[in-house]
């Protein structure tokens, strides 16, 4: 397939904003592809040229991009930012220069694969001269692609390319393609959640079909985490699992080993490599897991070393960090609180019981300084779990887990097989909410100087793969953390709203921000609302001409800052469905 026409394809998919109608164009495009270049294909649908949790990033800035539109088309620079001034956008800028300048040796037979190669070597290159090579090979391309691809190329280098989508619509794109609707999206998406690839998924598809696609483990390629649904009392979880396994919830870092042979990666929950982040736990494990491979979970929290006092998870993220990492680790030491074993010697632990996964995770993992066991109690009795709850809340940990003895380990899936109860924030309200920030308003007063007044909030639709609004927050945050806010915001701002949003007129920011910054939010309420769309249904009024609300959507009464939740992927964010169980756990209907 031709780069020109997969450009067509883009082009198309920025036109919609209806996601049926992307995936019925994503089927189409995936039916043309061939077997060798649908994963190319799959990539750079993500604006990538390698799978999330390869650390590939192409490292290209407006500067750089202007100074290679300029080689490559052989035009002053200043021209260029004029246009740029003028667009807002220095894809379409490419585009409408490109136009204008008719130069000979466009090819419209260029491959999708020599793009994909010249990009990958774009996001490889390093080091001394790196900076020069990426123009000249950025240059090269916009000098040979035709206009509507000269677009794409631009944005897709600069992370711009945001069609509006997420990968969950293009597994549903991939059932389409197979079966002609959505039958096939379970198994692909189970599989999607062992190998979170999605050139992985789409070239074995067209090798073998959906049946070809088998969930099995493989060390270095990361796991998407299990998630736990949420309860608010001893006596709710006793009777949702019954006798069960209980273990501290843990302030800090969810961590997933994977170690084949010499090879040693450690992943975060939102799928970023943090193996350099943590030395010291990398050397407790060449020391405490003597097996060839292994896949494991637990939870990293950092301690005061004066008094042994674990410290809250914002200390813990410091070790997350590119510089002074030796530096740091003796600064913030941390434990590593295993809990979890998915793989082990060949063998998948996914689809074995949770006591049988424990018991063998206390079998390959010798006793340590850094790596220890999570505290575990198999309870069968309310008072028992309120003990270990009050315990872990001295600790300053915040609450429990309790675990299905026989449940299953549910790969990327919030299920019931693992049932969260935090400590309570407040009186009304008995846990916080992760919400992603969809833009902002600027400040007035005090505010003008952060350059924030408030920030609107959104909750994960899973139905609709769209983020919704429930709640602008202004309160709870340090003027550290406001100055903070800006500085992480100012690379996200989105020309328009993002198609992924839907947000009532009487709520839309100043600034609108494209999906990525999740922050952890506590509230004195949930409410109803007829302006936020979390969970609120329309329909027409009787004119006809216009919508009226027929169920309110859902708010956070009083809502405050509690941390930023760098851990967390958008679409980690709390969902509706959450927030419709913690109304109704208010006593409301």
């Amino acid at each position: 397939m031709t780069f020109k026409h997969l450009s067509e394809y883009f082009q198309q998919l920025e036109k919609t904003t209806l996601r049926n109608k992307m995936v019925e164009i994503l089927a189409s495009l995936f039916k043309e592809a061939n077997p060798a270049e649908i994963g190319k294909l799959c990539y750079l649908l993500q604006g990538r040229v390698a799978a999330l949790y390869t650390a590939v990033e192409f490292g290209v800035a407006d500067k750089m991009m202007i100074r290679a539109i300029s080689q490559g088309l052989e035009i002053d620079q200043k021209d260029v930012v004029t246009e740029f001034k003028k667009e807002g956008d220095l894809g379409t800028t490419a585009e409408k220069l490109r136009v204008r300048n008719k130069r000979k040796g466009t090819r419209n037979t260029i491959t999708i694969s020599e793009v994909f190669t010249d990009l990958y070597k774009v996001a490889s290159s390093t080091g001394d001269g790196s900076q020069e090579q990426k123009v000249t090979i950025l240059a090269g391309l916009i000098r040979s692609v035709d206009p509507l691809s000269v677009r794409y190329v631009v944005r897709i280098t600069l992370g711009k390319l945001r069609l509006g989508f997420s990968d969950m619509t293009m597994l549903d794109g991939f059932s389409w393609m197979e079966k002609g609707d959505k039958s096939g999206k379970e198994t692909i998406e189970k599989a999607y959640n062992v190998r979170p690839d999605l050139a992985y998924i789409g070239e074995t598809i067209k090798k073998y079909g959906i049946k070809g696609l088998h969930g099995v483990p493989k060390p270095g390629i990361p796991i998407l985490m299990a998630r736990a649904n949420r309860l608010s009392s001893a006596e709710d979880i006793l009777l949702k699992i019954g006798r069960c396994a209980v273990e501290y919830k843990y302030d800090g870092l969810r961590l997933q080993v994977h170690k084949d042979g010499k090879m040693l990666k450690m992943f975060s929950r939102n799928l970023e490599d943090v193996t350099s982040s943590f030395p010291d736990i990398a050397k407790a494990v060449r020391v405490q897991v003597h097996v060839d491979s292994i896949i494991f979970e637990g939870e990293v929290v950092a301690y005061n070393p004066k008094n042994g006092v674990f410290v809250p998870f914002q200390e813990t993220m410091q070790r997350k960090r590119k510089y002074d990492i030796e530096k740091k680790a003796l600064e913030i030491p941390v434990k590593l609180f295993v809990f979890e074993l998915l793989f082990c010697n060949g063998k998948s632990f996914l689809g074995s019981p949770y006591f049988e996964r424990k018991k063998k995770l206390k079998e390959v993992i010798q006793k340590g300084n850094t790596i220890v066991y999570a505290q575990e109690h198999i309870v069968s009795k309310e008072a028992q779990i309120d003990e270990i709850f009050d315990d872990s809340v001295e600790k300053n940990f915040e609450g429990i887990i309790a675990k299905k003895l026989e449940g299953l380990y549910e790969a990327g899936v919030r299920g019931w097989n693992w049932i969260k109860y935090k400590k309570a924030m407040n009186k009304k309200l008995t846990d916080t909410v992760d919400v992603l920030v969809m833009g902002y308003t600027k400040g007035e007063g005090k505010r003008t100087s952060f350059g924030v007044g408030q920030f609107l909030g959104g909750l994960y639709d899973e139905k609709r793969d769209m983020f919704v609004t429930v709640s602008k927050i202004g309160t709870g945050l340090t003027d550290e953390q406001f100055r903070d806010f800006f500085t992480r915001v100012k690379k996200l701002h989105a020309k328009e709203k993002p198609p992924l949003y839907d947000v009532d007129k009487l709520l839309e920011p100043d600034v609108w921000l494209e999906p990525s910054l999740v922050v952890e939010i506590a509230c004195d309420e949930i409410t109803r609302s007829a302006v936020h769309t979390a969970g609120r249904v329309m329909k027409p009024s009787k004119s006809g001409k216009a919508f009226a609300v027929d169920i309110p959507g859902y708010a956070l009464r009083f809502p405050r800052l509690v941390r930023f939740r760098d851990d967390r992927r958008p679409q980690d964010a709390t969902t509706v469905k959450e927030v419709m169980k913690m109304y109704g756990a208010q006593g409301k209907k």
